[in-house]
């Protein structure tokens, strides 16, 4: 719990890598910054700062990635095939749902893989995001 003494440092750090692939709980750590009496404005623009950028991180990733080596990736062709589908048919729209766990950050690497727009994507990952701490905190208060 180190982070803690390091503040709302802390706090986007935390929420930056949880949103790349290593196996972080934001919501928990923020939960724990709102029991600790931080502010929750100051918690919920943080928050969201971090794990927006920690995504676009991820979509960085995958732009830089050529898309026939996620091809590879997959044993089954239908896989990839069905992937690729999705990703065509829903868009940007796809990182509405960046934040689940489990799926959210592979998914926002697939969108740019797949050289989905940044900026949609940038903005719907920011919100969705934003939402889902905003929910948290309103619970929390």
């Amino acid at each position: 719990m180190e982070y803690i003494e390091y503040g709302y440092f802390g706090l986007f750090v935390v929420c930056f890598l949880s949103a790349t692939i290593l196996p972080l709980s934001s919501e928990g750590v923020l939960i724990l910054f709102l029991s600790l009496q931080f502010d929750p404005l100051h918690c919920l623009i943080i928050a969201s700062i971090g794990n927006t950028l920690g995504g676009t991180t991820n979509y960085a990733l995958g732009k830089i990635g050529k898309p026939s080596t996620l091809e590879k990736l997959f044993k089954r062709p239908e896989r990839y095939n069905k992937l690729n589908y999705r990703i065509k048919k829903y868009g940007s729209t796809l990182a509405l749902i960046s934040w689940v766990p489990l799926i959210g950050d592979p998914l926002v690497i697939a969108l740019g893989y797949f050289r989905v727009p940044f900026l949609p994507v940038f903005l719907l990952m920011a919100f969705a995001k934003t939402a889902r701490y905003s929910i948290i905190i309103f619970i929390m208060n």
